[in-house]
């Protein structure tokens, strides 16, 4: 179980890494998954991780469940181990940035 310090952390910590809104995750979600054949329903667009991350985007922290807490920790551990506040990635690095932005985090966003 987790603490009320460990929550307020761990809530700040995620809302520190995902500087995408809702909406901006919601779009880049669509538009990942569009394709030529097909696009994705708006509720099925990205990854699960991505799906997840917009979820608990539009909950409060007193609705988190235990499953948000894992994917919230995982989200925060993934881009702190991908970037470096004083090296993020170029504009160049398309590859890296996509996937970031896929979890909620844009890279070249101040």
């Amino acid at each position: 179980m987790t603490d009320v310090l460990e929550l307020d952390a761990l809530w700040e910590d995620f809302h520190r890494v995902v500087n995408m809104t809702s909406q901006e995750l919601a779009a880049w979600l669509r538009v990942r998954d569009s394709g030529e054949d097909a696009e994705a329903l708006p509720g099925e667009a990205g990854t699960p991780t991505g799906r997840h991350v917009l979820a608990i985007l539009q909950k409060r922290r007193t609705d988190l469940t235990g499953d948000d807490l894992r994917v919230m920790r995982e989200v925060v551990e993934t881009v702190d181990d991908e970037t470096d506040a004083a090296d993020e990635p170029a504009a160049e690095d398309t590859g890296l940035r996509h996937r970031l932005m896929t979890i909620g985090h844009d890279p070249l966003k101040p």
